[in-house]
């Protein structure tokens, strides 16, 4: 009933078609996007048909033996439409661990996609991977405004507005990713962390050029020096800031409160959620006390995002108990 096929490009169509429509999936797992660095990672993306008909897909790279969804990604996913049955879904699941265990892969590992991305429940995987006795080798805190139930901006988050008011700072949509690279981002990472983006100018002024309406740059102005920014990815349900920084001033100045302020009203009309990212570090292990403090204040509160490894043998004694 299921078949698995090795992504080629002559599937570029039918796979990114599927990725527009899915319940589980964003802007992130279409090709042009996956692709953006295919120099780096050795592809073993999946299609998986039902009776010759696309019914799941696995963004994923292989590294020896193991195959992950996906090293190059924020996050994957076994991706489904909102017509996929539980039942079916697990079959495809289960056939799709046969293939890759066929293939000499003794390991998947997925970093399951953040649930308030999906556009309908989509908690199948979860299962799937609790069924075959998938560790759980990572799970992070991520800090997020449910714009159904939002919170106000705390006291000292205002406070900060307001003085970026008074300061005569101003937010731009302008697109302008060199000045903020350049000028800020760089320069901060690499002061105070000794690393560079994980995207460099060339590659997010590449992938804007593809998804002009997914990727936006909106930066923070005083007498036109540019003294904030962020990269902001917009996928159907969230906002998410990729990349946010400020210059040396931002305390002083407020430039980060007005920033956060912009982004989270400027774009919500049609989206569920504002996604601030990952407050943990070391696998989960550690909590970055400011940083929640921070987007606390903002009026976030907490998802978890698991990474599960499963062996792909498991697929010899996977099965679902009925009553």
């Amino acid at each position: 009933m299921f078949t698995v096929r090795r992504y080629t490009n002559n599937y570029l169509e039918e796979w990114n078609q599927f990725i527009v429509s899915a319940k589980n999936a964003t802007f992130l797992f279409q090709r042009e996007f996956m692709e953006y660095h295919n120099d780096r990672f050795e592809d073993f993306s999946l299609l998986i048909y039902k009776d010759e008909k696309l019914y799941a897909l696995l963004p994923a790279n292989s590294k020896g033996d193991t195959v992950y969804s996906h090293q190059g990604l924020t996050y994957g996913s076994f991706v489904l439409q909102d017509s996929a049955k539980l039942f079916y879904s697990f079959d495809a699941f289960k056939k799709m661990l046969e293939f890759l265990y066929s293939e000499g892969i003794k390991k998947l590992d997925i970093r399951v996609i953040p649930t308030f991305y999906n556009s309908l429940p989509s908690d199948e995987l979860e299962y799937f991977l609790f069924k075959g006795d998938a560790k759980l080798v990572k799970s992070d805190v991520l800090m997020v405004i449910d714009y159904q139930h939002q919170l106000r901006f705390q006291k000292n988050r205002r406070e900060g507005i307001n003085k970026a008011i008074r300061n005569g700072l101003k937010v731009k949509i302008d697109g302008d990713f060199t000045s903020f690279w350049n000028k800020i981002l760089i320069p901060n990472l690499s002061s105070k962390h000794k690393a560079s983006p994980v995207h460099s100018l060339a590659e997010i002024k590449l992938l804007a050029s593809r998804f002009p309406e997914n990727i936006h740059q909106i930066n923070v102005y005083k007498d036109d020096e540019i003294v904030a920014g962020t990269t902001v990815f917009l996928t159907k349900t969230t906002i998410h800031p990729q990349y946010v920084s400020g210059n040396i001033d931002k305390n002083t100045f407020g430039s980060l409160d007005l920033l956060y302020d912009f982004i989270i009203n400027h774009y919500r009309d049609d989206k569920q959620y504002f996604d601030f990212n990952i407050s943990s570090e070391n696998n989960g292990e550690l909590l970055n006390k400011g940083l929640i403090f921070w987007k606390e204040g903002c009026g976030a509160r907490t998802f978890i995002a698991n990474n599960y490894v499963i062996d792909t043998f498991a697929y010899k004694t996977l099965e679902i108990n009925l009553t």
